[in-house]
């Protein structure tokens, strides 16, 4: 083996240009592969971040149907304070659960005394929506996400239309489950920066302002969000989250609840899998540059050779070590091309991040991009070049093992 690799190295050595060149195409396609993967993965992972821990948290409870009449925010299908008592003590249960956040979610009129116009709250406890959304302080332009009893954090888009700004005292009128109509006076504490998603025109206000303004006794909860220690674990802590809630459901404790993860609550999903896609596509590119590549130098060696192999051939050796020479000439050259792809496409991932380069993503400025150097996936994209590289050499390497040594001797 070890007599046949030096051969099979030698013989690329003495047509070192097509080596060269063969070796550099399938190190441009490893860099192209391993740097758009990384960079589409950090583009993805951030905008994730944006939207889990900005606005939505890793997964959401909510009553069944909810969901899917979020728009109107109904005020028909709450959680009640006995169900809201078993998710959290689900969630306490949990392991993976790092925190949660109580909601109530309600669509009202937004008044500065001079101009009136639509507005979607959420009730929160403060402490609870900070730590489950780590992001929302960062999406605070002015003020403070840490709102008290009788204050009000409005999005952007709304202070800069009205004229509002931070202490200003505002009115907003909502309507409550039975048709009566409540008002009160709340100040502005903070501004909310836009966001790219419906949620963008949210604004937040104590739950207990949000009890007043809906006439209730007790809160009933429209949605809780939930963060985890680890995004990676999401399906089964979801899984594990959802079987709770379901046999709550069953023993009659609980009314029927849906558990819904970021990807059914955000449109961003499809963009995700968009890019997912894009980056299978270049990954089959790869391997088609590869598989061409490499087949055709090795189908150029053994037609340059003809009389060489023909010689080995009479000389007695055997097809298989015929064919074994020029797979491991073949290995050989995914092996280079591997090796020096892999180090400069980590080296580009490296400057990438040295530099940090910003981008705008709708209505979000100035966000950094950050691809990191994935061992575990360069050593995919390796294994998969290596074995094109190998199975582009079997058909020309198996052509030159079937050579007829006396015609073989005739040739040129």
């Amino acid at each position: 083996m070890t007599t046949l690799t030096k051969i099979a190295v030698r013989n690329l050595t003495r047509y070192r240009r097509r080596s060269v060149l063969t070796a550099s195409l399938i190190a441009i396609g490893v860099i192209a592969v391993v740097v758009f993967e990384a960079a589409a993965g950090a583009f993805t992972g951030l905008m994730i971040g944006q939207m889990t821990d900005a606005m939505l948290g890793h997964l959401q409870i909510h009553r069944r149907g909810y969901v899917a009449s979020i728009d109107n925010l109904p005020l028909t299908m709450m959680l009640t304070p006995a169900e809201v008592a078993i998710v959290e003590k689900t969630l306490r249960a949990e392991p993976e659960v790092e925190s949660y956040s109580r909601r109530l979610k309600f669509g009202g009129m937004f008044s500065n005394y001079t101009e009136t116009t639509a507005i979607r709250l959420n009730g929160v406890y403060p402490d609870e929506e900070v730590r489950t959304l780590p992001l929302l302080a960062s999406r605070i332009r002015q003020g403070t996400a840490r709102l008290t009893k009788g204050e009000i954090v409005i999005p952007d888009l709304l202070a800069t239309g009205m004229g509002v700004t931070l202490g200003d005292t505002v009115v907003v009128i909502a309507t409550n489950r039975d048709g009566s109509v409540n008002a009160a006076q709340l100040t502005v504490s903070g501004v909310l920066a836009n966001i790219t998603s419906p949620s963008g025109r949210d604004g937040y206000v104590h739950i207990e302002d949000a009890m007043t303004l809906l006439r209730m006794e007790a809160p009933e909860i429209s949605e809780i969000a939930v963060r985890l220690k680890d995004f990676d674990r999401l399906d089964r802590a979801a899984g594990a989250v959802r079987t709770a809630v379901q046999q709550a459901n069953t023993s009659g404790q609980a009314g029927e609840m849906e558990v819904h993860t970021w990807e059914g609550l955000s449109p961003f999903y499809n963009v995700a899998v968009l890019i997912n896609i894009l980056a299978l596509s270049a990954t089959l590119g790869l391997v088609a540059i590869v598989l061409v590549s490499v087949m055709n130098v090795m189908l150029m060696s053994v037609y340059e050779r003809v009389k060489e192999i023909g010689t080995m051939a009479a000389m007695g050796t055997m097809p298989r070590t015929i064919l074994g020479m020029f797979v491991i000439e073949g290995l050989s050259l995914g092996v280079l091309g591997i090796l020096i792809g892999d180090a400069v496409a980590a080296a580009a991932i490296l400057v990438i991040n040295a530099v940090g380069p910003t981008f705008n993503f709708g209505r979000e400025t100035g966000l950094v991009l950050s691809p990191h150097v994935d061992l575990g996936q360069m050593l995919i994209i390796s294994a998969v070049v290596l074995l094109v590289a190998v199975v582009g050499t079997v058909q020309p390497a198996f052509k030159a093992s079937r050579m007829d040594p006396v015609e073989a001797l005739r040739h040129g």
